[in-house]
């Protein structure tokens, strides 16, 4: 079985060792590296290229938020969850905004973490879909603007019905009900989806949707 490799970044050395002990424990998954600061982080990621990351969102020299930034940008494949003790909203939706495709809280519980982890390394959203849809929609609202003039996308209007399906918190199987096409043609839609926005997950292509003027405020405001 091919397993998961992770980097945790932390600069607490006790939840950092208790987050690789947790996930060691689970067949499919190896934790590659172990960073205390930002920079060391970028470093890590950069020379092992693992699968997903797990940060810490307040951490000496860079913070994960900058750290995501960095590095969705040069490898946006990566998927970058946040773990973090803060539920301040401008963490929350800088951190997605730069690209992770999740935000846990550290008290929550260890199979969440587990799950969140599986989660962000098939592309999907750690967040439930109420919650999901919730989130994006304050964001939409309040952190996340369109560019004024739209920019150009190759997406297919199945591709933009898909990805507004997606902003309303839809499943696979939803999106695959409401369009009568199988789970199959709904996951090859959201891989290309990814692609063409270069997004490494459901919440980043979202941003990208909503930047490039493919998704507005009204396609998710009757979703919560």
């Amino acid at each position: 079985m091919e397993k998961i490799k992770i980097v945790i970044a932390d600069d607490h050395d006790v939840v950092r060792e208790g987050t690789r002990s947790l996930l060691e424990r689970e067949s499919d998954m190896q934790v590659v590296g172990e960073a205390t600061n930002g920079e060391e982080a970028i470093k890590l990621i950069e020379d092992l290229k693992p699968d997903v990351v797990i940060l810490d969102v307040s951490m000496p020299r860079l913070s994960g938020i900058e750290v995501t930034r960095r590095i969705k940008s040069r490898f946006p494949a990566i998927g970058i969850l946040i773990l973090s003790a803060y539920d301040n909203d401008e963490y929350v939706f800088s951190s997605l905004e730069a690209g992770a495709a999740g935000y846990l809280l550290k008290d929550v519980h260890s199979r969440e973490i587990v799950e969140a982890v599986r989660s962000v390394y098939s592309g999907e959203s750690v967040l439930y879909p109420s919650i999901a849809s919730k989130v994006i929609q304050r964001a939409i609202g309040g952190f996340v603007r369109p560019t004024e003039n739209k920019l150009e996308s190759d997406l297919t209007d199945r591709e933009v019905e898909v990805l507004r399906l997606a902003s309303k918190g839809a499943s696979n199987q939803d999106i695959a009900d409401t369009l009568f096409i199988s789970v199959r043609t709904v996951q090859g839609h959201i891989n290309n989806i990814f692609r063409k926005l270069n997004a490494g997950s459901r919440t980043e292509a979202i941003f990208q949707g909503v930047k490039r003027g493919l998704i507005s405020f009204n396609d998710v405001a009757d979703s919560g």
